[in-house]
C-alpha cells in the first residue's frame, strides 16, 4: 500500500496554547474587537435558506437515477450539508441567538442539522467546547487522531483512505478516547433527525434520504472543502499547531479558515472574523497560512513528515472529569 514512512508519535509540548495569551494581547491594544463579539443577526436566515435549499432538493431527485443521485450528492447536496457542519460549529459558540439564548441557539443547530441526515449537532456541542478549552489535550480533545490512525495510516494510499474515513473517525473517536454519558440533548436531536427522515422516506421514498446522508458522508471525506479539516490544526511547520487559510472557500464555509482567529476569539461569529485579522493585521500576517485546501490534501498525502500523527499533543493538570 504504498513505502512506510513519517513520524511515529505526536509532537508532545510542555506550553500552554498560543491562543490564550494572544487573546489577551490583542484585546488589550485593540479593545474595539470585544464589540464584534455576539450574536450574528444574519446567520439563521442563511442557514435556514440552505436547509430549505435541501429539503427542495430532496423532492427533485425523488425519481433520479441512482449514478446521478450520487453525483449530485457529492457535487451539490453534499457541499451544502458539509457547510451546514460548519454552521453548526459556529452556532455551538451561541453566535446565532446570543449567550442569553443558549437553548434558541441548540435547537436551531437541530434545524440546520435536518439535511444532513444524522443527528450531530449536539454531540458536536458537546464535545468542541473541549476542542477550545483544551487544545491538543491528550484524551480530552478528541480532534486528534488516536495512536492506532497516526501508526496505521502512515503511507500515501492509507492517508487517502484515511482522508475518505475522516466522518466514521470523527463520529468514533469520541466513544473510544473520551466518552461521556449521553445527554438530553442528545437525545432529543436523534428524535427529531429520526422523524423528519421518516417524513422524507414517507412523502418521496428512499433516494432523498441516500442523497442526504451520501453527501453529508462524501464531502466530509475526500472532498475540496474536507481540506479544512486538516489545514486547521496539523503541524505543516514545527511548533505552529493552528493555521488560517484565506482564500474562496471561506465564501462557503462560514469563514472557518479564519481559523487562528476563530480560536483566539470563539465567541465572535465567522462572519466578522475577518474584520478581527483587519484590525490586529500585525498578529497574523506574520504567521504560518495556507492558501489551498486542495494542495493541503496533496502535501498530506505524499509529504512523508505530515500524517495523523502529524498534530500537537499537551497533557493538561486536570482529571477528565473537569
Amino acid at each position: 500500500m504504498g513505502k512506510t514512512g513519517g513520524r511515529g508519535d505526536f509532537e508532545w509540548v510542555y506550553t500552554d496554547q498560543p491562543h490564550t495569551s494572544r487573546r489577551k494581547e490583542i484585546l488589550a491594544k485593540y479593545p474595539q474587537i470585544k464589540s464584534l463579539m455576539g450574536a450574528d443577526p444574519q446567520l439563521k436566515w442563511v442557514v435556514s435558506g440552505m436547509v430549505l435549499t435541501q429539503l427542495l432538493a430532496c423532492y427533485l431527485v425523488r425519481d433520479l437515477s441512482w449514478k446521478w443521485i450520487f453525483f449530485w450528492a457529492y457535487a451539490f447536496g453534499g457541499c451544502i450539508n458539509h457547510s451546514l457542519t460548519l454552521a453548526i460549529h459556529d452556532i455551538s459558540h451561541n453566535v446565532a441567538f446570543g449567550n442569553k439564548l443558549a437553548k434558541w441557539n441548540r435547537w436551531f443547530a437541530m434545524w440546520a442539522n435536518l439535511p444532513i441526515g444524522l443527528p450531530y449537532s449536539a454531540s458536536f456541542k458537546k464535545y468542541h467546547i473541549d476542542h477550545h478549552r483544551y487544545l491538543g489535550g491528550d484524551q480530552l480533545d478528541v480532534d486528534i487522531p488516536t495512536d492506532f490512525e497516526g501508526w496505521f495510516f502512515c503511507t500515501p494510499a492509507r492517508k487517502v483512505l484515511w482522508l475518505f474515513l475522516q466522518p466514521f473517525f470523527y463520529a468514533l473517536r469520541p466513544l473510544l478516547v473520551n466518552p461521556k454519558p449521553v445527554c438530553q440533548l442528545e437525545i432529543q436531536n436523534a428524535v427529531v433527525q429520526l422523524a423528519v427522515d421518516v417524513i422524507i422516506y414517507y412523502f418521496w421514498g428512499l433516494k432523498p434520504i441516500v442523497y442526504l446522508i451520501a453527501g453529508s458522508i462524501l464531502c466530509m471525506g475526500l472532498h475540496p472543502i474536507s481540506g479544512h479539516f486538516i489545514a486547521e490544526h496539523y503541524m505543516f511547520l514545527k511548533g505552529h499547531e493552528t493555521y488560517s487559510y484565506y482564500g474562496p472557500l471561506n465564501l462557503i464555509t462560514f469563514n472557518v479558515g479564519y481559523h487562528m482567529e476563530h480560536h483566539d476569539f470563539p465567541s465572535i461569529p465567522g462572519s466578522k472574523l475577518p474584520q478581527v485579522k483587519e484590525i490586529a493585521a500585525e498578529y497574523y500576517d506574520s504567521l504560518p497560512q495556507h492558501t489551498s485546501w486542495i494542495r493541503v490534501l496533496w502535501d498530506f498525502v505524499f509529504d512523508d513528515s505530515i500524517g495523523p500523527y502529524a498534530r500537537i499533543k499537551r497533557e493538561y493538570k486536570l482529571s477528565k472529569q473537569e
